[in-house]
């Protein structure tokens, strides 16, 4: 090779370093964003309110997150907004990607987990939106096909490591269940508990096949518990399961009365994020939306109830009423920081 066309290569070379180092260091250099308020939604409908209402117009790619949702969307008032994707796996590894992501410092983030869920007629209806205190993984348990259980077991659940439908396990995977902060839960629970929540006609006709309140009253906010598994449970076997397990692994303290999919896995990964000083883990509140009956009405059809969910009416007065819920704690964040930024107030 010619002498000066190395030379030139060489140059050439230096200079694409030089040039990637500058840029490199320039994104480095660059302050990492410091969100009040972190939200945390599972698909885009669930997102879309906050995006249009809160103008959530600024965009940045972070490295990890789901290919179908690869931006954190924020806002002037550093209101942030994350899309995890759907299901155990996309809201463990999206939530840890942002969480690790040197582009935030969520070191004073308060994290709001809005989603739609199950709602289990004893305790709300089509369009309830439930304040969370504990969050129980239902999918980490033992099961054997229903045909095949004693016939005193009413399904084919139960704890790990246990001999009956009834025994509390040992926890050995330490993501069972967790206690999200009361406090941060009652002041939530506090700032939204007056407001109107929406009904379709289809959700308001529905939700009178049930001969009990509050399944039959229009929706409120209130507070219960909720449970997180990757199968989608329906029916009134294993809704009443869901009800001894939540009482099982919180010591009679939960109530159960939503059922989702990701809440377990989102909260493990924050708190992995906690101990290494990047979150805090006692910022993060839950809040779920009944977009379904988990059971049918007396007397109704368990399959139909499943396979003709969407016959309910409340997928859309969910996706409202989320935000009718949860908007009042980001306002009081936002409006009271020089408090908030400090902690929980009393």
């Amino acid at each position: 090779m010619h002498l000066m066309h190395r030379l030139s290569l060489a140059v050439g070379l230096a200079c694409g370093i030089l040039l990637a180092s500058t840029a490199q260091a320039g994104e480095t250099a660059a302050p990492p964003i410091k969100p009040k308020v972190m939200l945390i939604t599972l698909f885009a409908p669930e997102a879309q309110h906050w995006i249009e209402r809160l103008e959530l117009e600024q965009e940045v790619r972070v490295p990890g997150l789901s290919a179908e949702y690869p931006v954190i969307r924020c806002n002037s008032q550093d209101v942030c907004l994350l899309v995890t994707g759907m299901g155990q796996t996309n809201a463990a590894a999206s939530t840890l990607a942002l969480a690790l992501s040197p582009k935030f410092d969520l070191r004073k983030s308060y994290f709001l987990v809005a989603g739609i869920a199950g709602i289990n007629p004893k305790h709300g209806t089509l369009g309830t939106t439930a304040w969370a205190h504990y969050l129980v993984e239902f999918g980490t348990q033992w099961e054997l096909d229903s045909r095949d259980a004693p016939k005193d077991w009413p399904t084919g659940y139960l704890g790990i490591n246990t001999q009956g439908p009834n025994e509390k396990p040992p926890l050995d995977y330490k993501t069972e269940v967790f206690e999200l902060n009361p406090k941060l839960q009652a002041k939530a629970y506090a700032l939204s508990h007056g407001v109107s929540l929406s009904e379709s006609k289809e959700s308001a006709a529905w939700r009178l096949k049930y001969p009990m309140a509050p399944a039959n009253q229009p929706p409120v906010v209130t507070r219960c518990d909720t449970v997180a598994g990757n199968t989608w449970f329906s029916g009134t076997r294993l809704s009443e399961r869901a009800e001894v397990w939540t009482r099982l692994l919180t010591d009679n303290k939960g109530e159960y009365c939503t059922t989702q999919q990701e809440d377990n896995s989102t909260y493990e990964a924050l708190l992995r994020a906690s101990r290494e000083g990047l979150v805090d883990v006692q910022r993060v509140a839950v809040v779920r939306a009944g977009s379904d009956f988990d059971r049918p009405e007396p007397g109704g059809s368990e399959v139909e109830n499943l396979l003709k969910y969407d016959d309910q009416g409340g997928f859309v007065p969910a996706l409202e009423n989320l935000y009718r819920t949860a908007n009042p704690l980001v306002q009081e964040i936002l409006k009271n920081w020089a408090v908030w930024e400090k902690g929980i107030p009393e």
